[in-house]
């Protein structure tokens, strides 16, 4: 474990962390007003590899091998110039900090780091931090890797759970919950949604789709499956006659058959490896799920709570009657499908060109 200390003047500014995968939907920005949750589960913290926040520079001021030397390789409109290797961790997993109320930003409902680190060290007054609680975007703080050092401490050291035990333990997200929003004149209000976290490891999951199909369509499994990539995978990619099968895949599954091209796998929650199958020979490509979307895919559970109705509590969750459906189709987050897709050497292939430019033109046919 480890805290992290201010390099000005070796202030703790943490608790005692462990250190896991950088959530998929760390960068997302969901709906209108939502008041989404803290990022980070408390005593741990993550390293956010891509910078993050201003300066920006706009495409056309980047030298195109500059772009791929810092991991991009297509068009997108503007790319950061900030710090890389910001640690994330939870707001309340912070200590010996003061917010600079002067480092608002443009937010309208709480902060978000536009203006830059917003949180300065007690002791030195070292900016050292920015806070992320506006409406839409998920709750955190960015240290900056500049300007704190990582110091261990004693404590226990925990081991990586296997892939078994993953299994056994690992919780499911469910892909439909209650969204709250900044309400009117009672308050909160809520509504019945698709997950925001589905909607993130979806976007990331459909680029790496795109990647796997060489231009080709993609079948995947019925059910929720289908529901999630299919319609996606149909009005992005050309129909021909040489489909490519895509299949759930990972550990206490069966060995998938040899003719299968793309393997949907999970991502280990705590390392943000890929699991891959025991015959590394295998020439499927891997398409990464975080572990709580993958568990739901390979074992749904039958219901999922909804918000009460009638005369009961707004915030009380009844697990009947059964669960209510969202009233729209599922749609990626297109900002996390983009982030992805344009990072992966692939995007320069020429088939992809058409499919980059149905995006950049807003014209993907309500897939996002």
């Amino acid at each position: 474990m480890f805290v992290f200390v201010c390099a000005g003047c070796g202030a703790e500014l943490t608790i005692p962390l462990s250190q896991v995968a950088l959530p998929v939907h760390a960068r997302q920005q969901y709906g209108n007003g939502a008041q989404l949750p803290v990022l980070m589960d408390s005593g741990t913290y993550a390293v956010d590899p891509d910078p993050w926040g201003r300066p920006w520079r706009m495409w056309d001021e980047i030298d195109p091998g500059e772009a791929e030397a810092r991991g991009v390789y297509a068009p997108v409109r503007a790319l950061s110039d900030g710090t890389t290797g910001a640690i994330v961790t939870a707001p309340g997993d912070i200590r010996g900090t003061r917010l600079m109320p002067e480092k608002r930003g443009g937010a309208c409902c709480g902060l978000d780091g536009a203006d830059g680190p917003n949180m300065a060290c007690e002791a030195c007054d070292l900016p050292v931090a920015t806070r992320i609680d506006d409406c839409s975007l998920w709750q955190m703080v960015r240290l900056g890797s500049d300007v704190v050092d990582r110091v261990p401490v004693d404590g226990i050291h925990a081991t990586p759970l296997s892939w078994a035990e993953l299994v056994e333990t690992g919780e499911k997200t469910p892909p439909f919950e209650p969204i709250t929003t900044w309400g009117g004149r009672a308050g909160s209000n809520h509504y019945w949604s698709w997950s925001p976290r589905w909607e993130a490891a979806a976007g990331k999951a459909l680029a790496h789709l795109l990647i796997a199909s060489q231009g080709h369509p993609v079948k995947v499994p019925g059910g929720l499956t289908a529901d999630v990539f299919q319609r996606a995978l149909d009005t992005l990619l050309p129909a021909d006659s040489l489909t490519r099968a895509a299949v759930l895949a990972g550990p206490g599954l069966p060995s998938p058959n040899a003719g299968v091209d793309i393997l949907l796998v999970p991502v280990h929650p705590q390392t943000g490896r890929t699991w891959t199958p025991a015959d590394p020979t295998a020439p499927a490509y891997l398409v990464p799920l975080p572990l709580g979307v993958w568990l739901w895919l390979v074992d749904p559970d039958p219901t999922v709570p909804v918000s009460a109705s009638g005369r009961t509590a707004r915030d009380v969750l009844r697990d009947d009657p059964p669960p209510l459906l969202p009233n729209q189709l599922f749609r990626a987050d297109r900002g996390t499908f983009q982030h992805t897709l344009v990072r992966l050497p692939a995007a320069r292939s020429p088939w992809l060109r058409p499919i980059l430019e149905t995006l950049t033109q807003n014209t993907s046919a309500g897939l996002f």
